[in-house]
């Protein structure tokens, strides 16, 4: 009988007993490419870090300006002899005075100020004035028309300082620069710098960025994104009632009840393309049906969340898919098997089974479709100022308005350096809203997640 563990004619002999532990030259090559693998993830990953820390950084940096706004706190006499000259505090009387009747009051309060502080200027009234915004007038006439009676008072009252004034204390805005300014100069940034350490201009939280609407090029410092959130939230509402219902059921028929045949393929695979379609073919095809065909408003938040209902049903029905096929087949069987109907064991079992999946993907949809600007471009949702926040839920949905992607793009597209700081901050407000989204998704997935 042939001995097997022999070595062939001529080779040599094979060493046994050797430990585990020894380093071959083949083992030393192998532990050595493990270990410039592992080098090259833990550089990938720190590459990756690195730019995320740039990024935040830079947002952060340019953008935390935006919710800082410097304003200067005057004593305003309201003159009964410009505001309510029957004395009868009469409001539709007093509605009558235009932002025109307001702005000798605010130079004569700006005027007192100077002269007050002992603060030697050569500047005129409506120079002195020139360091404020010029939506104070409408300020000060919408405060007097909701305390009418504090006319005939003398009241302290916070004006919004300009843009450039802003600017200035702020680094965006220097001496060099406003050579050629003709909205401010540098006897008016001596002012300022009096006024600042008077303490009577001051930096202070800008909530009205949060809570304001958009402004006109002539008013960089008034404008706010709060009326463009609350288009995005209207949006989101016709997105998340369209989208769920009609993706989670066109999911269960495919993947439960639909029999499978070439028109089924033929539906998944376009359901995939539609997944991959560039956002802006949704915004062509909404400005040509719901707009063109339907006449459905331009500008209004239903037309946008119906565009954004096109784009986003592919993610919510892949997703779903997903996740109805990671319940096993056993819970239908077992539903099945004692008696239950087809629908039945989809409703009362498999559904209730996968909701964590559905919930997630249906989150990060909406995530997706919040931060989508060139659908909204399409369909008219830039370039409109809205004045206030909408009443009713059918003004919401009808009325014109912007949504936050769309506005940032608006502010960032424009020449001043304020509207430009604005843009950073919005930013920002997305951001925060899309962290919180994708957070509470890992959260319910989490908390409701089976594992099998």
């Amino acid at each position: 009988m042939t001995d097997l563990s022999q070595s062939p004619a001529g080779a040599a002999p094979r060493k046994h007993g050797g430990s585990l532990l020894e380093q071959t030259p083949r083992t030393k090559k192998r532990n050595a490419a493990e270990a410039r693998f592992r080098a090259y993830g833990i550089a990938a990953i720190t590459a990756g870090l690195i730019m995320l820390v740039i990024l935040v950084t830079t947002i952060v940096g340019k953008g935390t300006g935006a919710f800082q706004q410097t304003f200067v706190t005057l004593n305003v006499e309201l003159l009964e002899s410009k505001l309510d000259k029957k004395g009868n505090r009469n409001i539709e009387d007093i509605k009558k005075v235009t932002t025109f009747g307001y702005a000798p009051i605010i130079k004569g309060a700006m005027t007192a100020a100077v002269e007050e502080l002992g603060i030697e200027t050569g500047l005129k009234p409506k120079e002195l004035a020139g360091i404020l915004s010029k939506d104070v007038a409408a300020q000060l006439r919408d405060y007097v028309i909701a305390n009418p009676d504090q006319i005939g008072q003398t009241v302290e009252f916070r004006f919004l300082a300009s843009s450039r004034v802003d600017g200035y204390l702020k680094g965006r805005v220097t001496r060099d620069s406003i050579v050629n300014d003709k909205n401010i100069s540098a006897e008016q940034l001596d002012l300022v710098d009096a006024l600042a350490a008077a303490g009577v201009l001051e930096k202070t939280f800008n909530l009205d960025f949060i809570t304001g609407a958009d402004a006109s090029d002539a008013r960089p410092e008034a404008a706010g994104i709060g009326v463009s959130m609350l288009g995005s939230l209207f949006m989101m509402l016709v997105v998340l009632a369209l989208a769920l219902p009609i993706g989670v059921a066109a999911s269960i028929y495919l993947e439960e009840f639909a029999p499978q045949n070439w028109l089924t393929d033929m539906i998944e695979v376009n359901i995939s393309n539609l997944a991959a379609v560039p956002s802006i073919v949704f915004g062509i095809l909404g400005l040509a049906v719901f707009i063109n065909y339907m006449h459905l408003p331009t500008s209004a938040p239903l037309v946008g969340g119906l565009v954004l209902t096109l784009m986003t049903l592919p993610t919510i029905i892949i997703s779903t898919r997903a996740s109805l096929k990671s319940v096993p087949p056993s819970i239908r069987d077992a539903a099945l098997g004692v008696g239950a109907s087809k629908m039945q064991a989809v409703f009362h079992h498999v559904l209730p089974l996968a909701a964590p999946g559905i919930l997630t993907g249906t989150i990060i949809g909406l995530a997706q479709a919040l931060g989508e600007t060139a659908p909204l471009l399409l369909i008219g949702m830039v370039g409109f100022i809205a004045s206030n926040a909408p009443e009713t839920l059918a003004d919401g949905l009808l009325a014109p308005n912007s949504a936050m992607p769309a506005q940032i793009y608006e502010w960032a597209k424009r020449a001043d350096p304020a509207f430009y700081e604005r843009a950073w901050g919005g930013i920002i407000i997305l951001l925060i809203f899309l962290v919180t989204m994708n957070t509470l998704a890992v959260i319910l997935r989490r908390r409701f997640e089976r594992r099998w």
